[in-house]
């Protein structure tokens, strides 16, 4: 017995030092933490429970045979984020590089299934140099069996994915496939092809943080939600996002107690809309009075800067927040915005998170780039999401609301559950001067005329009146409310039971 105890405890050590001490320095020297390392500041400390520690390949060829660590480069377990569960796979980049082997992908897939059975969020770090090539196509294989996890699991389960080291080729997939996706900067990229195949092909001379590094797939792509510092602070802010969310779509998002009032009032909110319609103003300063005690976390911020998508709470309940911002592009919908909040809202209905939608926005992006770029499919995805959406939706016009991006952004007409106006709103086809140059085209060269027919343009449509006396606005509340409002109105939707017809699934416009 003292010997199979001994020969235990030789294996556990073994296991937990990974591809050896040279290599876990070499981990360290990059400024990147080890597998195990990554998982103790994830969870709370002692939740840890690992499984299939001592698991090898079983690949017998170019010499794998003499080449066996336990683990095959990725741990795997379950622990707690602020005492509720979740599971987790870490790559281990000091065994083999983290490549990807038929049991690697096993033990990634068994943690899967379990997070499935057990209905918990499942979070992946990644750092691989990809399929383990000495096995071929069985490693093909396992990364198969990952995706279709992946798939699975959607909207089940919240899937997250930390990329803190190469993530290339059929690996990238996975986390694509996945719910959220934050990188490391100057350490972690994600690209299909490398910078050396992109040469050959292309002629193309990039690097690798050129091609796929945090800051491409964070500005330019869309591809991750955020890019961090360092390990450390992307794993801090999973810790933060996993409380925004609830463990899986049965369950109810979690509460948190709050000292802030539902009812608070907020008199500096009755001056941030400018006279001028045609000045900006920061819908983040709308969006931080909201929330509670002004904690937001926002998705993607660095990429479509012209619409804001976030987590924030109210009444200690975790709720969606959607907002154009007036600052970037004059809060226009364009390709990029339109996938953002489209992407966004969806992830919201699949886990019952109320959205409430903040509409300042003049149309949709005009030029040859935008409809040579798709627009139109891309725009119909936006209005898709919410008109399919079954969760609580509130919906508050600040300014503008204008043509076909007013029915996009949760009007009443997509199942708009409340629809508020502040008095500064304007819901209309199109801004004055626009509309008052079609409509009267042949006394377009008198400018006078031109301009009174404008000022009478704008009495008659610039304001919520119109809309309100159809039921379009439920109601013309003022700015200082609006929170009052929103936390009124989700206690009363809070039993909102709303069924979409039945369907195999839906064919959003892809």
């Amino acid at each position: 017995m003292e010997n199979i105890l001994d020969k235990l405890e030789e294996k556990r050590a073994s296991a937990r030092n990974g591809g050896g001490q040279v290599r876990v320095d070499a981990q360290h020297a990059k400024g990147k933490l080890t597998a195990r390392e990554r998982i103790e500041i994830l969870v709370d400390a002692g939740s840890f429970e690992e499984y299939d520690m001592f698991k090898q390949h079983r690949s017998v060829d170019f010499g794998m045979e003499s080449q066996n660590i336990a683990g095959d480069g990725v741990v795997i377990g379950s622990g707690t984020v602020n005492g509720r569960l979740i599971f987790v796979y870490s790559q281990d980049f000091t065994v083999f590089g983290g490549s990807l082997s038929e049991t690697h992908a096993e033990k990634i897939c068994k943690i899967m299934d379990m997070a499935m059975k057990s209905g918990a969020p499942i979070i992946g770090i990644n750092d691989s140099g990809g399929a383990r090539i000495q096995e071929g196509v069985a490693a093909l294989a396992g990364y198969a069996e990952v995706f279709q996890r992946n798939i699975l699991a959607s909207g089940v389960v919240p899937q997250i994915s930390l990329i803190m080291g190469p993530c290339a080729g059929g690996a990238v997939y996975s986390p694509a496939i996945t719910d959220f996706i934050f990188m490391v900067k100057d350490s972690s990229y994600m690209f299909v092809t490398g910078p050396d195949v992109v040469k050959t092909v292309t002629n193309e001379v990039v690097s690798k943080e050129q091609l796929g590094g945090a800051l491409t797939h964070t500005v330019k792509s869309g591809i991750a939600d955020n890019a961090y510092t360092n390990d450390i602070v992307a794993i801090k802010q999973t810790r933060r996002l996993i409380d925004f969310l609830p463990a899986n779509n049965r369950q109810e998002t979690p509460s948190r107690q709050s000292f802030d009032q539902h009812d608070r009032e907020e008199l500096s909110l009755d001056t941030l809309v400018p006279l001028n319609p045609n000045h900006p103003y920061d819908m983040h300063e709308l969006i931080g009075k909201t929330v509670d005690e002004g904690d937001f976390f926002e998705i993607q911020p660095d990429f479509a800067k012209n619409i804001i998508i976030g987590f924030g709470r109210i009444e200690g309940k975790t709720v969606g927040f959607v907002a154009n911002q007036p600052m970037v592009l004059a809060g226009c919908l364009d390709i990029d915005a339109s996938l953002k909040a489209a992407r966004f809202v969806r992830f919201c209905d699949c886990f019952n998170i109320p959205i409430v939608t903040f509409v300042d926005v003049p149309g949709f992006l005009p030029g040859t780039a935008q409809e040579y770029g798709g627009v139109i499919k891309h725009g119909a995805k936006l209005l898709f999401a919410y008109g399919e959406a079954t969760v609580p939706k509130i919906t508050i016009i600040t300014r503008k609301a204008y043509g076909g991006a007013y029915d996009v952004m949760a009007s009443k007409h997509l199942r708009g559950d409340l629809n508020f106006a502040w008095p500064t709103a304007e819901i209309a086809v199109m801004g004055a001067q626009g509309a008052v140059k079609i409509i009267f085209r042949e006394e377009a060269k008198d400018e006078q005329k031109l301009a009174e027919k404008t000022q009478e343009y704008s009495d008659k449509f610039a304001n919520p009146f119109i809309a309100a006396g159809r039921g379009y606005i439920d109601d013309v509340i003022m700015p200082h409310s609006t929170r009052r409002r929103i936390a009124r109105g989700l206690r009363m939707l809070v039993g909102k039971d709303i069924q979409n017809p039945w369907k195999k699934h839906d064919n959003i416009p892809l």
